[in-house]
């Protein structure tokens, strides 16, 4: 898998770390633009206001049914550099977790992004391990990179 995900026993955080052949200042949109995150990420986005306080919320739908629906505060927005935000699946067990996502430029067209995710509890980043949560990642970075690159 291209996207790396590393889960320390004994900490209550995850480390996320993929590379993009993406100029940072895409990569960046890809995750601050709502019609880029709905083709990449699947869902639809409900609400996105980023910026310094704003708010965002996600929701996917099957056979009429909510399957998914997922909110946060973005505390801090710096333009292709950084987003902070907390994140929050709906009905699941993993409570509210802090994500610090930071947008690197390699070269012009190559960049890296760097996540790293905060839960309250090791129990509750052990419940978020437990689903699929790699190999979907991973799945919608892929999705990320083809769909960034016909925009380039």
């Amino acid at each position: 898998m291209k996207t790396q995900v590393k889960a320390e026993d004994g900490k209550q955080e995850i480390l996320i770390t993929r590379e993009f052949d993406l100029p940072v200042e895409l990569l960046f949109k890809a995750y601050s633009e709502a019609d880029l995150i709905e083709q990449w990420m699947g869902t639809k986005v409900i609400s996105l206001e980023n910026r310094n306080l704003g708010f965002y919320q996600f929701e996917t739908s099957q056979n009429g049914n909510v399957v998914f629906k997922a909110s946060g505060t973005i505390h801090r927005v710096n333009l292709n550099q950084q987003i902070i935000r907390t994140f929050e699946m709906e009905n699941m067990p993993m409570g509210v977790q802090l994500e610090y996502l930071d947008f690197e430029a390699i070269s012009n067209q190559r960049s890296r992004l760097n996540i790293q995710i905060i839960y309250q509890s090791e129990n509750q980043r052990a419940a978020q391990l437990k689903l699929p949560f790699a190999s979907g990642l991973n799945a919608a970075h892929n999705r990320l990179q083809e769909i960034a690159k016909i925009r380039k």
